[in-house]
């Protein structure tokens, strides 16, 4: 009897004496018309063991009145009695959600279809709720997409497209609790714009681009001309500094080497002082004096034509005579300074 049952099932479940329901898998899908066949009338024989496949909600009926559910496995009713009335598949199904016309909150018009994902949770209210629920979900989608589409603009859909599809199944869920049916998620499958604004948005994207074109080259160039005005101020510092450095060390120089020439100048001057105060220190200081002399008198003329000669020129004793008397008059240290300013320049002419 089992067997016979099944083969019945089998028999009633074809789709070759059914053209309504071929029709409708040209329109929804295998698995929509799966699920309106069974519920349509194509169910099980009660045969008075029944064996429940796994993912499925078998809804009897005892004398046209609802009676149980039959779990998963092996289930026994009363032949005549009881019925099988509604087969529902507890299984997530895909639903196909047609194209259809929209308007955004801009007044654009936009073609737009999905894709919707739902699952029987109550089989009771899935049953008796609703004639059809797959296709009241269907209708259901449309009107709910067609609304939300309509709370925003067109860039907001590009942009928000996760946030549209979340709002689209909490407002299916609201609708379909009484019809026992969870909306899983809904995902936008294709958007259509009009070739008008296709056009406008792909000049939109070219504007764009070229602006952050133009801006990464202003920002190139700005940044160059940083980078140089900051290279000529290091290079003016550098500069500055070693010039500031280059005037220390000279000053520095400058002013050891003046130290140094004072040093040997007093030791000059000592010795000078200490020679004038021997005895053979006069016959010195009047060799001094005509030897300065005597230079003196051969570096004329090789500065300029121009010069002043006494009368008595030639006349080197006389002259020595007069340096001396002259000396005789002066202050003792000045005489030392002459006479060492003569020494030192004696040894720079030996030296050159």
């Amino acid at each position: 009897m089992a067997l016979k049952g099944s083969l019945m099932f089998l028999g009633k479940h074809s789709m070759r004496g059914h053209p309504a329901l071929v029709h409708r898998m040209s329109i929804s899908g295998p698995l929509l018309v799966s699920q309106r066949a069974k519920s349509s009338g194509s169910t099980p024989i009660n045969t008075g063991v029944m064996f429940v496949p796994q993912q499925e909600a078998w809804v009897v009926e005892r004398m046209g009145k609802y009676n149980k559910i039959l779990e998963p496995g092996l289930n026994f009713l009363i032949p005549v009695l009881d019925k099988v009335k509604y087969v529902q598949s507890l299984k997530e199904i895909a639903i196909d959600i047609p194209q259809q016309s929209a308007i955004s909150m801009d007044n654009v018009a936009i073609n737009i279809d999905g894709v919707l994902y739902l699952r029987i949770m109550d089989p009771y209210k899935s049953s008796y709720g609703i004639e059809d629920p797959e296709f009241a979900i269907t209708q259901l989608a449309q009107t709910t997409m067609r609304s939300e589409i309509g709370k925003i603009s067109l860039d907001g859909l590009f942009r928000e497209r996760e946030n549209l599809n979340f709002a689209i199944v909490q407002s299916i869920n609201v609708a379909s609790e009484a019809w026992g049916i969870q909306c899983m998620r809904y995902e936008i499958r294709d958007i259509k714009l009009p070739e008008r604004i296709q056009e406008a948005m792909q000049m939109q994207v070219e504007a764009e681009r070229k602006k952050r074109a133009l801006v990464l080259e202003s920002e190139g160039i700005k940044a160059s001309e940083i980078n140089i005005a900051e290279g000529k101020k290091q290079a003016a510092i550098l500069e500055s500094e070693a010039e500031k450095t280059q005037l220390i060390n000279s000053a520095t120089g400058a002013a050891e080497a003046v130290v140094v020439a004072g040093e040997a100048r007093a030791k000059s001057i000592k010795a000078v002082a200490d020679a004038l105060g021997t005895e053979k220190g006069a016959a010195a200081a009047s060799l001094a004096v005509a030897e300065n002399y005597v230079k003196a008198f051969g570096k004329l003329a090789k500065a300029s034509n121009t010069l002043l000669l006494p009368a008595n020129a030639g006349d080197v004793t006389g002259m020595v005579t007069q340096a001396l008397s002259i000396y005789k008059k002066l202050d003792q240290n000045v005489v030392k300074e002459v006479l060492e300013e003569g020494t030192v320049q004696k040894k720079a002419d030996s030296t050159e």
